[in-house]
């Protein structure tokens, strides 16, 4: 009899231990009470491979893209920018009725984005300025983003990776500009500009997608010292640096226009 009630005891007095701490338990969770030791171990989450508790370090934030700073143009223009364009030729016209332009050439850097590949070279577009529809006889330069890839002139490669046509009486140009000034030397380097002709030709042929009717024949060629019909034109030396830099591999492109709408 004293056994059993020795064990009844023994078990009346397990059960308020368990009470007891069944209440320290409750309080654990209110201000003031002291962390328990699974607490210290850190959240559930945390031991179990799950997601990390609000004490875990947040991840690096991701770097901003930088590819889209290109000075002067704007997200409508540079959306037309092919990704993986690394070369660009900037053409920026003074204004919409503007035969007067600069060039700059702008190379793509994983790390600092465009870069200016040197100082700007002034040009001439055509003499009325720009158009965003071109056709043939209007005298303005087309607006947009074409693909460079084919060149030649009356001189001899002077070192370019793009296909190059040398053809010495192919680009000799015996007329002359709108403005009356000799195109003999106009054609002793030109770099084919890909709008409304066939990619992979030599800039001497006449194959217009578009139809004759909305012009072609648009170049990057060597400046007479007057406005063009439509094509670019640029320091005889600025057209050999073109040549020598412009790198099919890394794609390049010309953006051309009149500020304002390049800014768009």
């Amino acid at each position: 009899m004293r056994t059993a009630r020795r064990r009844g005891t023994l078990a009346a007095a397990s059960l308020a231990a368990a009470a007891s701490l069944l209440l320290a338990g409750c309080a654990a969770s209110g201000a003031g009470a002291q962390p328990s030791r699974v607490a210290e171990q850190g959240p559930l989450s945390d031991r179990t491979g799950g997601r990390a508790g609000r004490s875990a370090p947040l991840p690096p934030p991701s770097p901003l893209p930088v590819r889209g700073v290109l000075p002067g143009v704007g997200p409508r223009t540079l959306a037309a920018v092919p990704a993986d364009a690394r070369q660009v030729v900037l053409v920026t016209g003074a204004g919409r009725d503007s035969s007067d332009s600069q060039v700059t050439l702008y190379r793509y850097d994983d790390t600092a984005g465009w870069t200016a590949d040197r100082p700007a070279w002034k040009a001439h577009n055509a003499q009325r300025g720009w158009t965003d529809r071109h056709h043939s006889g209007d005298l303005r330069s087309p607006i947009g983003v074409f693909t460079l890839t084919d060149a030649g002139g009356r001189f001899a490669d002077p070192g370019t990776r793009l296909t190059y046509d040398h053809a010495p009486i192919g680009f000799t140009n015996n007329s002359i500009g709108v403005s009356g000034e000799s195109l003999h030397d106009a054609f002793d380097y030109v770099i084919a500009i890909n709008y409304n002709r066939k990619p992979g030709m030599s800039p001497r042929d006449w194959t217009r997608p578009l139809g004759d009717s909305r012009g072609g024949g648009i170049w990057l060629h060597v400046d007479h010292g007057g406005p063009t019909q439509g094509c670019v034109s640029l320091p005889a030396s600025a057209m050999k640096t073109l040549l020598r830099t412009l790198d099919p591999a890394q794609h390049p492109v010309v953006v051309m226009g009149d500020a304002p709408d390049l800014s768009r």
